[in-house]
């Protein structure tokens, strides 16, 4: 959001940029909570132009899932919760206690959606490295029955 265009009154300046209190400035974008650092393969320069991985590859990346972006994911939740909570007490027997109460509401059922969603894909790409798996050997084993070779 910029300032209005035009001119302004003898001493008077343009409105800051942006929707927050004179001296306030906006956040610094967070995605993890503080203290979490995220992880390093997401930033990975580069990769393959093919839309290949291999199982183990899949498994990798459904560890990452399990071991970093789930329990990341959980501890912002709960740095949220807890200063929303803080908040909420502070404004006890105002409106804005209610809103801040309706707003963490809605954040943790995002959360608990998000959470699914990283769940879902955790378990799709295991069973895809495993599926990837049994369907060679199973490929493998149909052409070893039918080779001419096979009994020999």
């Amino acid at each position: 959001m910029t300032p209005p265009v035009g001119t302004y009154a003898p001493g008077v300046t343009a409105p800051p940029a942006g929707p927050y209190a004179p001296g306030v400035t906006a956040p610094t974008v967070v995605p993890y909570a503080p203290g979490v650092t995220p992880p390093s393969s997401l930033f990975a320069p580069g990769g393959s132009k093919d839309f290949v991985s291999t199982p183990a590859q899949k498994n990798a990346a459904a560890n990452t899932i399990q071991n970093e972006l789930e329990p990341a994911t959980k501890t912002a939740a709960e740095h949220a919760d807890d200063a929303t909570g803080t908040a909420q007490k502070g404004f006890e027997g105002w409106e804005t206690a209610a809103g801040l109460k309706k707003v963490a509401d809605t954040w943790d059922q995002q959360v608990k959606t998000l959470m699914g969603r990283l769940s879902g894909e955790k378990v799709a790409l295991r069973g895809a490295s495993g599926s990837f798996a049994r369907n060679d050997i199973g490929l493998g084993n149909q052409f070893a029955s039918q080779s001419q070779l096979h009994g020999i």
